[in-house]
């Protein structure tokens, strides 16, 4: 398949941006991406976290986000939880964890500030 990286070819960085874009394709709000690589201890390189104001559009988040991974690298997460409460879906790529919350639940657990030494980048609702 000419043009398609596999994962090996993929670096961290790439799958944050794809997985930034599957949220943007269901609309996903507040998306945030957690620089990880300096972060001491961390056990992973990003944590992706956004959004959704309903169980069924943050279900429709991590749908779209394993869709755009899948059709890009042909592989599937090593695992996602919260698809049956629907209140916060983690899905783990190994190098880049996803964190697709209902709002309120979002502002409940405040996971942006348990990891205050990475580097944020904000992605606009508008992009």
């Amino acid at each position: 398949m000419a043009g398609v990286k596999t994962k090996k070819e993929m670096s961290s960085e790439e799958l944050s941006q794809l997985v930034v874009k599957g949220m943007q394709e269901r609309k996903a709000l507040n998306i945030v991406v957690m620089d990880m690589r300096q972060v001491k201890n961390a056990f992973t390189d990003f944590f992706v976290v956004c959004s959704g104001t309903s169980d069924t559009q943050i279900d429709a988040i991590s749908d779209s986000v394993d869709k755009e991974v899948w059709e890009a690298t042909k592989q599937h997460p090593r695992s996602m939880e919260g698809k049956a409460n629907r209140e916060w879906i983690l899905v783990d790529y190994y190098d880049v964890i996803v964190h697709v919350f209902k709002k309120d639940r979002r502002e409940f657990y405040k996971l942006e500030e348990l990891w205050g030494d990475a580097e944020f980048t904000y992605i606009s609702d508008d992009e």
